[in-house]
């Protein structure tokens, strides 16, 4: 047995002494891509343009400028966004329920459009921490309950934010129980354990739950699973841009997690 663990060592040193050689990776240059990330909501409109960098750019700057964005609705309105900064344009005109609203982007000899409809807000029941026993293991999770819009087809986008970051998302459709109470599960990490995502005691806690329309959905669902599928996001936008344009309507809550408040679920 001595033996054998003196063999191992013997091989793991090789190995590590190899690593100081260098090695060539073969990586294709390709063409920057431009990325859009636009919102409609009730909080104003606003689209953050960029492009993507090579992997041998270590340039930060890759920010947008100089583009031409437009959105428009069906109900006659129509909004130039004006760039504050860091590739950021913004109007602070408001979205409508029920209209359809059209981004137009000009930038560079390049055109991009997205549509999207702005859904009525959406209504939270409940939200709360339970602690849920798997095997043997307590895990830290938290449950929303969500009050479908009846007689007509949901879909919904939830955020979770720890401490002012991004903790955890998810997307949901009603194609189950539509028109009843929809719920969405969020898993943080084992109790006990030292994972990062374990929730402590005093954590500040946002919830900000978004109405969107089908495009919307099917496009960060596909962002959901691409570490299962292995494939990129669909296309939402046209003209060969990356990212996507939502019109939305939300609701934002505030919690504080205290380990006495967590509810006991099998």
């Amino acid at each position: 047995m001595k033996r054998y663990n003196i063999t191992i060592l013997a091989i793991l040193g090789l190995l590590m002494t190899s690593c100081k050689k260098d090695i060539e990776i073969d990586y294709h240059q390709v063409d920057p891509l431009y990325v859009v990330e636009a919102t409609v909501s009730e909080d104003g409109m606003q689209a953050r343009i960029s492009l993507t960098n090579n992997m041998d750019n270590n340039s930060s700057k890759s920010d947008i400028s100089e583009a031409l964005v437009v959105i428009t609705g069906s109900d006659g309105s129509s909004q130039t966004l004006s760039h504050k900064g860091n590739g950021i344009y913004k109007s602070s005109a408001t979205g409508t329920p029920d209209v359809e609203y059209t981004i137009t982007i000009d930038v560079d000899g390049r055109h991009f459009t997205s549509t999207s409809t702005m859904q009525k807000a959406p209504k939270v029941n409940d939200f709360y921490f339970i602690r849920k026993k798997i095997v043997s293991e307590n895990f830290q999770m938290a449950k929303l309950l969500i009050q479908d819009i009846p007689n007509e087809d949901n879909y919904y986008f939830s955020h979770l934010y720890r401490n002012g970051t991004g903790y955890r998302w998810a997307v949901k459709k009603d194609d189950t129980d539509p028109n009843k109470e929809q719920q969405q599960l969020f898993t943080f990490a084992r109790e006990g354990s030292d994972d990062k995502d374990l929730l402590r005691e005093g954590d500040r806690i946002r919830l900000e739950l978004r109405s969107i329309d089908r495009k919307s959905y099917d496009y960060l669902y596909s962002m959901q699973i691409m570490d299962n599928t292995g494939t990129n996001p669909i296309p939402n936008f046209t003209g060969g841009c990356l990212g996507y344009f939502s019109a939305y309507s939300h609701v934002v809550y505030n919690y504080v997690f205290h380990e006495a408040d967590m509810k006991d679920e099998d």
